[in-house]
């Protein structure tokens, strides 16, 4: 009996040794085990028995009193060690209904997914969506979508089902189901996930421009091979421009691709040996071996590159030669340089223009970034990265914006309808975004100013005309213009320069974005109206250009230079200093070119029904330290006739 006792203290102890849940016993060789000493205890009860006959009545006693707490005791230890023992049935339900891939788990509690009514509902569902789909071959109608997630767990539907409707052949349905899709923001990571995963290429684009998205719907780029350290960047930038045709070029796509592998030819040799410097419009300083601007010479190389990517067969080349991928590891590396990350999209933007590209251009990743930047507070680059993906998103979008063209409302997808465009053209030393910012607050003067910082406008027809006008498309568009030829970007065929030129070059990035479709009203500022004035006579010439003319509703021009500039005047006199450019040549006061175009367009909008607003300067501007003077006269930004004139005081860049 000891030796009894002994095998169950140390069973138990097997048993208890560890988590009762995670310990594997059979439990029927625990069972075989206690039927086995059961049988030892009766044939030993039996035993002692017969014996009592020859034993004295007091070890009887004794003997049965053993024998009846040993077997209380066995029972006891059974019944402790069964319950020790007793395996989790909830754990194995856990484990069959567990999902390890992004779907929830089922409820553990068995009444919600066993019974006969639950099996019932269920095989009604399968049969009910057999006849439906077998009626809707019959008669050829489209089978209800929504039947098909029938019998599926109700956590399920609404995320698939609503990804079923975002691939949709109907264009209403698609675009329902990613604006729903987008303004889901009560899901887990698991069901971003299983989104981001398993969206298509239009889905994705479409949720890129969606309004306040959560950037858990998009898969990072993937990742892309190591490089050695010792590798520089801008060595990968030269041979993808070297890869790129060389002949029959536009001259400045030549002229900025030489600049760029002159530079990076001059980097090469300042790591080979000797310094370097000089380089023209090249890099302005000398350095010593220790250290090369590696970053601007990569500028440069993206500069070139941005010209190729004007030209659609230089893209196909581009993003055969990984140039994607290329575009997306200096991205990553340079996330300090501004201007760099706004020239890569700038690229993507331009070969966005090619939609055989699009797919190409998902697959490097690049959605999930442009929707990164969407959300900067900075607007030239949200404006780049909006650009860019209204140039992807075909769904939506049907005009395209070429390089230099930029929407500034609305940025992202919107269920109302656009009504009138308003269309901005910056002047002489502007942009598509300074030139319509707040005036520049003087931080040391202005403490009233500071106070109310947070209104400030970086760019006020984006913020203030947007807010109080939705319905309007506000696009801005923007051209190199410079005073002096010492600071031209492309130094090569001065008469690109002109307004003549840039008027035919503008007229068709315009009918490219749709302007003429709807209604449309022009701002312009400085030289600016000059080219608005000359594209709308151009127009008017041109019949493929009716609809820009018949939809103009209005113009108005902020000092613009309609009898020339006394700038151009100073500039003219120190030419042989200054090197005046071509756009400076042509402000030159009362020019013969200027009086031509006023005459032109006065003939032409007399029996036009726009009306034109025009606003001239009333204070002098500083020009540096030296110069004050009125770049624009009230008689030469006033004098146009059947005009209505609004005197502003303000001086040329406060206007």
């Amino acid at each position: 009996m000891s030796v009894a006792a002994y095998c169950i203290f140390c069973y138990r102890q097997i048993g208890t040794s560890g988590p009762a849940t995670k310990t594997h016993l059979p439990w029927n060789d625990i069972s075989n085990f206690c039927r086995t000493f059961q049988r030892i205890y009766i044939l030993l009860y039996v035993f002692i028995c017969i014996e009592e006959i020859s034993m004295p009545r007091k070890i009887a006693k004794l003997t049965g009193s053993l024998i009846l707490g040993g077997f209380v005791f066995i029972t006891y230890e059974v019944l402790s060690l069964k319950k020790l023992l007793q395996i989790d049935t909830q754990a194995i339900h856990q484990e069959k209904l567990k999902s390890y891939v992004y779907i929830r788990t089922a409820s553990l509690n068995p009444s919600e997914y066993q019974g006969i009514t639950y099996q019932a509902r269920k095989e009604i569902h399968k049969a009910v969506r057999k006849i439906l789909e077998t009626e809707a071959k019959i008669f050829r109608r489209p089978f209800n979508e929504q039947f098909s997630t029938f019998d599926g767990e109700d956590h399920e539907c609404a995320l698939w089902l609503l990804l079923k409707r975002s691939q949709s052949e109907d264009k209403e349905v698609r675009l329902q189901a990613v604006q729903d899709l987008a303004n889901n923001s009560h899901w887990h990571d698991y069901q971003y996930g299983t989104v981001a995963q398993t969206c298509d290429q239009r889905t994705a684009i479409g949720l890129a421009r969606s309004k306040d998205i959560d950037l858990r719907f998009f898969l990072p780029p993937p990742p892309l091979p190591k490089i050695k350290n010792d590798y520089p960047i801008e060595d990968e930038l030269r041979l993808l421009l070297v890869s790129l045709p060389q002949t029959g070029l536009d001259p400045c796509v030549q002229y900025f691709t030489s600049l760029a592998l002159r530079e990076s030819s001059q980097t090469l040799a300042a790591q080979r040996g000797g310094l370097w410097c000089f380089g023209g419009n090249g890099l302005p300083y000398c350095e010593t071996l220790s250290k090369i601007p590696s970053e601007t010479v990569e500028l440069f190389c993206l500069q070139a590159l941005v010209q190729h990517s004007k030209v659609s067969s230089h893209c196909d080349k581009i993003e055969a030669k990984g140039g994607l991928q290329l575009l997306q590891r200096i991205y990553q590396l340079r996330k300090d340089s501004a201007k760099i990350q706004r020239n890569i999209i700038r690229i993507i933007g331009n070969m966005a223009l090619d939609e055989r590209l699009h797919s190409s251009i998902v697959h490097a990743g690049w959605v999930s970034v442009l929707a990164e930047v969407m959300k900067s507070p900075h607007i030239i680059q949200s404006s780049h990265a909006s650009r860019a993906l209204a140039n992807l998103d075909r769904d939506t979008v049907k005009e395209k914006y070429p390089d230099g063209v930029y929407v500034l409302h609305p940025q992202y997808r919107s269920s109302q309808p656009i009504r009138a465009d308003i269309l901005f053209v910056h002047g002489l030393l502007g942009a598509a975004f300074k030139t319509w910012r707040q005036q520049d607050i003087d931080r040391r003067l202005d403490k009233k100013a500071l106070e109310g910082e947070e209104d400030y406008s970086q760019c006020w027809p984006k913020t203030w005309l947007a807010s109080d006008c939705p319905a309007l498309r506000i696009i801005s568009v923007e051209y190199d213009t410079h005073l002096s030829d010492w600071k031209a970007k492309c130094p090569v065929e001065a008469h690109r320069k002109s307004i003549a030129y840039r008027s035919n070059e503008l007229l068709d990035k315009l009918r490219a974005a749709g302007i003429g479709d709807r209604p449309l009203v022009w701002v312009s500022h400085s030289m600016g109206g000059l080219l608005v004035k000359k594209m709308l006579v151009d127009a008017s010439k041109n019949p493929e250009m009716d609809k820009i003319v018949n939809n103009t509703r209005g113009i108005i021009f902020y000092s613009v230079p309609h009898h020339g500039s006394q700038l151009a005047e100073y500039s003219i006199n120190a030419r042989y200093l200054l090197f005046p450019s071509v756009e400076v040549k042509e402000l030159s006061k009362d020019s013969p070119a200027l009086k031509e175009l006023n005459d032109d367009f006065l003939s032409f909008a007399k029996d036009k029904k726009f009306s034109v607003l025009s606003f001239a300067e009333t204070l002098p501007t500083h020009i540096g330290s030296m110069i004050k003077l009125h770049v624009v006269p009230l008689e030469s930004a006033g004098r146009l006739n059947s005009v209505s004139e609004a005197p502003a005081n303000s001086s040329y860049f406060l206007l």
